[in-house]
């Protein structure tokens, strides 16, 4: 008896042709990655960049440029964590790693109260180490798994929290102008790769410092895009399509366009053609 009907092949290989185009479409659209690169994917063992990271291997097979790959994980030494997984998993597919040990948990857990969100401090202190160790070991780019849904939710927390019209970039320079950080899963939806994890069985580690905040601000932004999807398909795709068709001179920051500075051009005038009596 086999495993998976025919459908269901069917739809696997359309969902894995569909995420390896986007990535790839992402990649080319932003010029994410080039020739000779060392790209150095972080994994923090969640669905997103297992999924990154298997994308951009396949990639890789079949792209005529040559550019390297190298996982690296921060073990922040959160109590339980399975530190076996990602080197067995890593060994296994053959991918050159680093396990980075280095105890931002603790800090995390002394400095913020009991009860307030962590995510703030602790992306702060896990980019710092990711940035020296990029350094270390000559990468090129910095890889993260931020996909589509996070782009959006970024924006409306922004929006909402923030009072501020930004969301993700796909590809950035960090402050200190050293790292080129890119996001190929930039088109991919989270739906998508969360079937495509379950799928490869891919070995899920949950984070148990913020993972069980459920009261988190994104997780109520999580909770908005999931009813809006149900109730309004295709809703969350038109907001995306938006952030790639902006209009400076309809929003009304005078930083990004100068209304006090533009005047009439008569060479641009339109001119009526004459009338006959």
């Amino acid at each position: 008896m086999e495993k998976y009907s025919r459908k269901e092949k069917y739809n696997t290989n359309k969902l894995y042709k569909r995420l390896r185009r986007q990535v790839g479409s992402a990649i080319s659209d932003f010029n994410m990655i080039e020739e000779g690169d060392k790209v150095m994917v972080c994994l923090s063992g969640g669905k997103d960049s297992y999924a990154l990271l298997d994308i951009l291997r396949n990639l890789q097979s079949r792209a005529q440029m040559q550019f390297e790959l190298i996982a690296v994980n921060l073990d922040q030494k959160q109590p339980g964590f399975p530190e076996q997984i990602l080197p067995e998993y890593l060994t296994k597919i053959g991918i050159p790693f680093h396990i980075i040990e280095q105890d931002t948990y603790s800090v995390v857990k002394r400095v913020i109260p009991e009860g307030k969100t962590t995510c703030s401090l602790c992306s702060r202190l896990r980019r710092g180490v990711l940035y020296r160790v990029a350094s270390e070991i000559g990468a090129t780019k910095i890889a993260l798994g931020h996909h589509r849904d996070d782009i959006l939710e970024t924006l409306f927390l922004n929006l909402f929290y923030g009072g501020k019209l930004k969301a993700m970039s796909p590809k950035l320079i960090n402050d200190t102008g050293q790292h080129i950080v890119i996001r190929p899963l930039v088109y991919c939806k989270e739906k998508d790769l969360e079937e495509y994890a379950n799928i490869e069985i891919f070995p899920i580690i949950p984070c148990n410092l913020c993972g069980s905040q459920q009261n988190l601000q994104r997780q109520r932004i999580k909770k908005m895009m999931r009813e809006w999807e149900k109730n309004f398909p295709g809703r969350l795709e038109t907001m995306f399509t938006a952030l790639r068709n902006v209009q400076p001179s309809h929003l009304i920051d005078n930083t990004l366009y100068d209304f006090q500075g533009f005047q009439i051009n008569n060479k641009h005038m339109i001119e009526l053609p004459a009338t006959t009596n």
